[in-house]
């Protein structure tokens, strides 16, 4: 019986001479989970885009191999024989959902749109089975998200809709690349048990590229290991994770951080106390915008940092965390107390307000979105040390150069070249050392290894631990990821609809954790 995909000696490259995917060999049967893993640049996202020719061809060329999906050669179709194919045969749900869903449609437009092209059904009929699949994605209160932008929505309910369009069809095979990268880990359960039933009900096979260990021995056959282009092993899933062959494979499976959390100093001097934060957002309905309720994002929320300490602060996309980092630091108004080192910044002015902000910074989940691309490194690095006014030229410089020392950039070349010629780790590295250069003493880290390789996050989360140990930074670390803030946080903040259900050390937390929430997070994540 022949396979439902099958790659045969396939090679890409850019250009016509940067060959990135060597010859490589492997297929994919009906109703199986194929898994391709491997770091940044190994090749598992243009081999996976391939299949759809999503990469224009004036960029990348396929100088040899092919590419078949039931039978036929893809890398041989016409233009409108793949469009046929896209989003009907063969769905895709993506890594980065803000860049992947247009910005100036709607959701429902947005998802209408693909039932319209492939089943052409009528407008009643696609709103009604677009609801259905973000009901069956965990979108809560779809109906009041359908004339919702993607902007509007939090980084967990993006990727949501992302995985919605890509099933809405019922396709034959799924390229998941990263597909619950964004998501908390019990939205990734439900996520990855839908996939399951799906997989089962429509006899779908799934290309499942991901840099989470777990979630790939959890739903993978078969897996694929790739490094430079190359496949250096490949087996079932059992195989790979009891018995692997080659060195790269056993470095991969070896990070899985500490087991052990860091015990909390509570001698050390408070940076941040708060009390009693609340972030409140108006409901207005109605020709003049009345104001008929409120959405409590941050609902009395109360917390202290102390220097050299990491509090982390865990929750589902929509409890809050992100909410309070802002409020934390005057980017989202609230009210309640806010003292930073003694001084109360919530009655600060601007000007005062824009003193001390270089003593707090913030670092975002996407380290592409944050980072100018129009800046190089040297300019983008050394940006806050002009806004504020800071030392005379030379020692901005030397300034800049010894914060991307301490992120481990120290090639003087970086300075000159742009964000898109950096992987997503090194990019994560670039967003740390413009916070660095500042010296502060509150750094918010928002997801800040959500979307790097396990390899990757665990690098940044030693770089984060030397950093904090050398400077004494105190560090709010916003995450999903329960393995990592294991490993780096002293004490946790559990968040559910905006109010903190429990708090305490991390060690005894994730050891004795007494809410029904936390148990189910601690549940859901610790599973694989």
């Amino acid at each position: 019986m022949p396979h439902l995909v099958e790659y045969r000696d396939f090679t890409a490259t850019f250009g016509n001479t940067h060959e990135v995917v060597h010859g490589i060999n492997f297929f994919i049967d009906e109703h199986e989970t194929f898994a391709l893993v491997g770091e940044s640049g190994s090749g598992k996202t243009v081999t996976a885009q391939a299949l759809m020719r999503l990469i224009s061809e004036e960029w990348l060329h396929y100088p040899r191999g092919k590419i078949f999906f039931e039978g036929n050669d893809l890398l041989a179709m016409n233009e409108q024989a793949l469009r046929a194919l896209r989003g009907s045969a063969i769905g895709m749900i993506f890594q980065e959902p803000m860049t992947s869903l247009n910005p100036l449609h709607t959701i429902e437009k947005q998802l209408s749109e693909s039932l319209f092209l492939h089943q052409g059904l009528s407008k009643e009929k696609a709103r009604h089975r677009t609801v259905e699949w973000l009901y069956k994605v965990g979108l809560r209160e779809p109906e009041k998200r359908l004339s919702a932008y993607p902007h509007q929505l939090s980084g967990g309910e993006r990727q949501r809709v992302m995985i919605a369009l890509a099933l809405l069809n019922k396709p034959k095979l799924l390229i998941a690349d990263e597909p619950t990268t964004a998501l908390d880990v019990t939205i990734q359960d439900q996520i990855l048990t839908l996939l399951s039933h799906l997989q089962q009900e429509l006899g779908m096979a799934i290309l499942f590229i991901s840099h989470d260990l777990g979630i790939v021995r959890r739903m993978a056959h078969r897996i694929a290991v790739m490094k430079d282009g190359i496949i250096v092993e490949s087996g079932t899933s059992d195989q790979l994770f009891t018995a692997p062959r080659m060195p790269y494979t056993k470095e991969l499976l070896g990070y899985g951080g500490s087991d052990n959390s860091p015990e909390p100093d509570y001698t050390q001097a408070n940076i941040v106390s708060a009390e009693n934060i609340n972030v409140h957002f108006p409901i207005k309905k109605g020709f003049f915008r009345k104001t008929v309720g409120f959405i409590k994002a941050v609902d009395g929320v109360t917390l202290n940092l102390r220097r050299g300490q990491t509090v982390g602060v865990v929750g589902e996309s929509g409890s809050g965390k992100t909410t309070l980092g802002r409020a934390l630091l005057r980017l989202e108004q609230s009210t309640g107390s806010i003292t930073i080192n003694g001084s109360n910044i919530q009655n600060l002015h601007q000007e005062a307000l824009r003193s001390m902000r270089k003593k707090m910074q913030i670092i975002f989940q996407d380290p592409y979105g944050s980072l100018n691309p129009r800046m190089n490194i040297e300019h983008i690095v050394g940006e806050g040390l002009l806004i504020h006014n800071i030392g005379t030229p030379e020692e901005r410089q030397t300034r800049i150069r010894r914060a991307l020392d301490e992120v481990g950039l120290s090639d003087p070349s970086f300075l000159y070249r742009y964000p898109n010629e950096f992987s997503g780790g090194q990019r994560q590295r670039i967003a740390l050392a413009r916070s660095l250069v500042l010296e502060p003493e509150l750094l918010v880290l928002d997801e800040p290894t959500s979307s790097l390789d396990r390899t990757i996050q665990f690098q940044v989360i030693n770089l984060l631990k030397e950093l904090q140990e050398r400077h004494t930074i105190a560090y709010l670390f916003i995450s999903h990821d329960l393995r990592i803030v294991r490993t780096l946080c002293h004490e946790i903040l559990i968040m559910q609809n905006g109010i903190v259900v429990e708090s305490g050390p991390t060690g005894k937390i994730m050891s004795q954790p007494q809410h029904p929430y936390t148990k189910e997070l601690l549940r859901t994540a610790f599973a694989s």
